[in-house]
């Protein structure tokens, strides 16, 4: 399926850099590469997983019009593949995700419908409604296998581009919410470069894929899907995900607001990349948390760029 996937992505979905820096190694500790997810259309990885998904739809589903549900970067990749599709989607989101997030969703032609997350609102209700009355296809943020090969386009480019710089070992450290990146990841590199470990990164207070991975089954999150990591707030990995990161994947790692923030600064200090808060995670963890990996290389995404200008503008005023 993510060979597939690849191939309805050619033309369509960009074939993004992987980056690197001396500063960035020099603080790691260990060479580190860089995914530039945040380059993709829609400033995230999440067009890779809405491009597969509508074209992977039959021409009468299409027809249709999908539906989806996202705090933002779900939202938008979506939006934008099925406006190439020519498609009509419908978008659920919380009224207090970022402003952004909902006004590009809104410019690139989708319905969006606002819920009150913050008021106890199921976005499931919500979804299963429309559903209902409008004949559309639900397109899950992770738990779908095409999002999840569309994700796994990523670990091919990953594969090739580690091989073509001459590493074939090492560790990947991938964003991680529900874990439809993180899977597609770890399936690809699996097979593709299968010395390379795929462990996922979460913030701290939401390390339900951690505890999961420690445990042996599905933890859940008990706070609010909302707050600095937005992207990346999920209650529990997929159904769907965990048992490929638990077959495929290393321990996770958890990352402190302040990591975050400095990883932040650093990717646009060192990269001149513009990172949000869930998508520099993964930095942060190679950064930050070098005495948990192993090898003398690591691969990081930094996965989405969507972020609100003001509060970057203020993160990057901070000092290292």
């Amino acid at each position: 399926m993510i060979r597939a996937a690849a191939g309805r992505a050619k033309g369509h979905v960009r074939k993004t850099p992987l980056l690197s820096s001396p500063f960035l190694d020099e603080v790691a500790g260990r060479r580190v590469f860089v995914k530039a997810e945040c380059l993709q259309h829609t400033g995230s990885f999440k067009f890779r997983g809405g491009w597969s998904a509508l074209s992977g739809l039959s021409r009468a589903a299409r027809a249709a019009g999908v539906l989806a549900y996202s705090s933002g970067n779900h939202a938008q990749g979506v939006a934008l593949a099925a406006r190439l599709h020519g498609v009509p989607a419908t978008i659920i989101m919380p009224a207090d995700a970022p402003p952004l997030k909902i006004s590009n969703t809104k410019a690139y032609g989708a319905e969006v419908i606002l819920y009150d997350r913050a008021g106890g609102a199921s976005r499931e209700e919500v979804g299963a409604h429309m559903q209902a009355a409008r004949g559309l296809t639900l397109i899950r943020p992770y738990d779908e296998p095409l999002v999840i090969a569309g994700q796994g386009t990523c670990g091919l480019e990953i594969a090739a581009q580690l091989a073509a710089l001459g590493v074939t070992s090492g560790e990947m450290l991938t964003c991680c919410g529900g874990g439809g990146l993180t899977a597609g990841i770890a399936l690809a590199l699996a097979e593709q470069a299968p010395e390379i470990r795929v462990r996922p990164v979460e913030p701290v207070g939401f390390d339900d894929t951690v505890r999961s991975l420690v445990s042996g089954r599905i933890e859940r999150n008990t706070g609010p899907e909302s707050g600095y990591w937005d992207a990346i707030l999920t209650p529990s990995p997929g159904q769907q995900t965990f048992p490929i990161l638990q077959s495929l994947c290393g321990p996770g790692l958890v990352v402190t607001e302040a990591e975050t923030r400095a990883a932040i600064r650093l990717a646009f200090e060192r990269l001149k990349l513009v990172a949000e808060p869930g998508g520099a995670v993964a930095l942060a963890a190679a950064l930050f948390h070098g005495t948990e990996l192993k090898g003398d290389a690591v691969g990081v995404t930094l996965s989405g760029g969507n972020v609100d200008r003001t509060a970057f503008a203020t993160v990057l005023a901070e000092a290292n």
